[in-house]
Formats: C-alpha cells, structure tokens, sequence
C-alpha cells in the first residue's frame, strides 16, 4: 500500500494499492490477474474518482517520461505517457510550438490528457485534446501493446481518447503541435453586468479570438447579479518562447482543518476580483503562465477547502438553453448557501472529438465548486445534475465524485461502446459506480 494516489478534490482520502509499469508488464506477461484488476494513475489533478480503482490496483504512471521524438519543422512530438504538460511545452517553446489544447493546469500527464480528452479556452477553434493525436501504443492486460489511431485499430483509438483509462495503459503517444508567433497572449478583458450581457458577446468572442472564457461572481445578487468579466486572448507576435520552469514559490504549506473559502472570504475576493480585472480593459500583454495556468501559480491550492476537500461540477448546456437554465442553475447555488470559488462559463464549438466519451459538445459549460459541506453540498450538486439533464446537457465525469448512475447514462449514450471496447482487467471507482452498476453480466 502506498500513499500519494488520491485525486485533486481530496474527498476521498486512503492508502491505495498501487505498483510500477515494469511490475504491471511482468504481471500481464505472467497471465496472472489481480482480483479488482487494474488502472493507470497519472498525476493525480483529476477532482473526482476516475482515476481511483480501490478494489483493485493503481500503475504508477509517473517517471516514464521520456521525450522519444520532436519535429521541430512540423511541431510534432512523441513521448510517454508519464510527459507533463509543463515539459513538453519546455521542449517545443523554443521551436516556437504550443499545444493546440491545454487545460487549466499545466502538471497533467500527456496520457492523462488523452484518456480524459481534456479541453481548454479554445475548444471553438481547436476541440479537444484528442484532436490533435495522432498515434499511441496501448498495453492490454494479456501483454499485447496496440498501437491505435484514426486509421489502424480506430474503434480502440476511440475509445480510448476520453477513455478515462479503462482500455488498457497509454505507453507513449505522438500528437500534433500548434505553431504560435509567442506564448505570452495579448488579453483582453471585457466586463459585463449580467449573463444576458455575456450570452450577447460569446459568439462573437469566438470568432475573433483564439482563447476566450467567462468568469462569473458566483455571490453577486440584485443588480449585480450575474456579472463578470469575459476575458480573450490572442498568441502576441513579440517572439518570446521562454518557457518557465521554476516551481511556484507560493503555496498552502498545510492543510486547514476547515475551509478558508467562507461566504465573507469570497465576497470580498470577487468583488476586488471583478474591480481590479475591470480596470485593465484595454488589450495587454499576458505570460501564458498567468493566461492559461494561474492557478498553477499557488502549490496545493486545494488544500484551502478544508480537510474535507472539494466537489467541482462542470455541466454542458445546449447552446439554445444555455441563456435561460445556467442563470437558474447559479440561482440555485445561491438558493443553497454554497460558496463557489470558481465559477467559469465557456462556450464549446462543434468540432467533434474523436472520442466515444468525451465530455465537450456545442453549447455552454458552467464549471462551479464547493467545499465539502457534507449532504447539503451533495444535495445541491443532485440539483445541478437534474437541471443539466433536463436541458439535454450532461456533467464532466473527470470531475465527478458522486453522480448516480442514471445522470450519468443520460448524458452519454454512447457508453457501451466504451464498455465493449474496455479491458476487462481494468476498471475505477467511478465506472462500477455509474456505467457498471446495475449492468449484470
């Protein structure tokens, strides 16, 4: 047993079984399966349960991480799984490549970013990670590694690509990079008063720009409420390709025995929040650290929710719905006595991903979190679950902790291709929790 594999939202704190690659190799050349079976463990920045298989074993991702090949002409790159985001972008910057798709922390694994099909601001132009994928060699419980792509084993590729892990271990993958004139941005940031306002300017934030999404104040009521700040961006032409790597010298050195994230707390933070934002409406210049990464920028931030940890909840809503249901779902939280945070609103494109599972469809996404207040937070993230599914959406499962199994189903259909396609040797705590429960065999 070992200790270190528990996931970003810290709910569901214990020891955890977990081995290396080799010992795993050695297992499936052995044919000798381990009752509970397996699951590849990255970095551990999911919030939810995905990556958690506590009835049977964890594969210890992190370490093989090589760099195997990098086209510094075409911005291709191959590397193992176990890569951070953060080195292949210390690799590629000074060729003047970016990724075409990064999330909100830059210490994922590129196999994590793949098995979750993580999205970014950009899903309008870009889509998701998985996109930009090329190839990748997939080791299956009986020791066979398939290599997978669009063309060669493609039911597997995609099932894989959003796949949350289930199909077997990502040992290396090649993708495709996007070339940028600079990494630091030239932002904009535009306030609005309300998410009508918002709603009014999104589309055509899209078109113009790269990067785009809204932040909201979650606490904001009366006439302020819904108001936020929409903030664009686009890779600026000053040809600085410096890549940081130092870590953060910021961070929550302890855990604090209850939640910092308070209703004062917050109200202050986004009240100066939204004032010191609003003042610098006019374009500037911003690191690609503080555009796309700020909160890499505090280490452990987490911790400030409490011993109790965190729920996020990220929702999609069809785009025609969106303007009405995401105002009634931040009423609802406010209805609650729940205090967000973060509390993100983004429009998706169209451009479909090339996996079974993932989560971005056109339409808007509300990502929203909690500390953990026990069955009063649990209680109002049913509600939320509710409220998606009626309006045709569904919740992110890499940010789940608790969705019921029916949530879940409603908003994919496709999940049993998924299961078709899953090694039986490897399953989480969140797909016998959702697809698997009730299923018999």
């Amino acid at each position: 047993m070992s200790p270190g594999y528990d996931s970003f939202g810290l709910v569901d704190r214990r020891q955890r079984a977990a081995i290396s690659l080799g010992a795993a190799r050695e297992i499936f050349k052995d044919g000798h399966p381990r009752q509970g079976g397996f699951l590849p463990f990255g970095n551990g920045k999911s919030y939810g349960d995905t990556c958690h298989n506590d009835r049977g074993t964890l594969v210890d991702m992190r370490g093989h991480d090589k760099l195997i090949s990098f086209d510094p002409q075409t911005g291709v790159l191959a590397a193992e799984a176990g890569l951070l985001l953060s080195d292949l972008i210390a690799i590629a910057a000074p060729h003047g490549f970016f990724p075409a798709v990064t999330p909100g922390t830059r210490f994922v694994t590129l196999g994590g970013a793949i098995a979750n099909d993580v999205h970014g601001k950009n899903h309008h132009r870009r889509g998701t990670f998985g996109c930009h994928v090329e190839q990748f060699d997939l080791l299956k419980s009986d020791g066979e590694v398939v290599t997978c792509s669009a063309s060669m084993n493609s039911k597997l590729f995609a099932a894989t690509v959003g796949g949350l892990g289930l199909t077997g271990i990502i040992l290396f993958a090649r993708i495709r990079l996007m070339k940028v004139n600079s990494l630091d941005v030239e932002e904009r940031v535009t306030p609005f008063s309300g998410l009508a306002e918002y709603f009014q300017m999104a589309q055509r934030a899209d078109e113009d720009n790269e990067y785009a999404v809204g932040w909201v104040d979650q606490l904001s009521s009366g006439r302020n409420a819904g108001r936020g700040i929409l903030i664009t961006g686009n890779h600026a032409d000053n040809g600085n390709f410096t890549a940081a790597t130092k870590k953060s010298r910021l961070g929550v050195p302890f855990e604090l025995p209850v939640s910092a994230l308070n209703y004062p707390s917050l109200k202050l933070f986004n009240a100066a929040y939204f004032l010191l934002k609003s003042r610098r409406q006019a374009p500037h210049l911003s690191s690609y650290q503080t555009f796309f990464y700020p909160l890499d920028q505090v280490s452990n931030w987490n911790r400030l929710y409490g011993r109790a940890g965190l729920y996020q909840h990220q929702s999609l809503i069809p785009e025609e719905l969106a303007p009405s249901v995401v105002p009634q779902m931040l009423h609802a939280t406010r209805q609650a006595g729940q205090h967000s945070f973060l509390t993100v609103l983004k429009r998706f494109g169209s451009m479909a991903s090339p996996g079974i599972l993932s989560f971005p469809q056109a339409g808007y996404t509300l990502t929203v979190d909690f500390p953990n207040r026990g069955t009063r937070t649990l209680a109002l993230l049913e509600r939320l679950d509710r409220m998606t599914i009626d309006a045709g959406g569904r919740v992110n499962p890499y940010k789940d902790q608790r969705m019921s199994p029916a949530i879940f189903k409603s908003g994919f259909s496709r999940w049993k291709e998924l299961e078709y396609e899953r090694d039986p040797a490897f399953s989480s705590n969140f797909w016998a929790r959702t697809a698997l429960a009730g299923e018999t065999a």
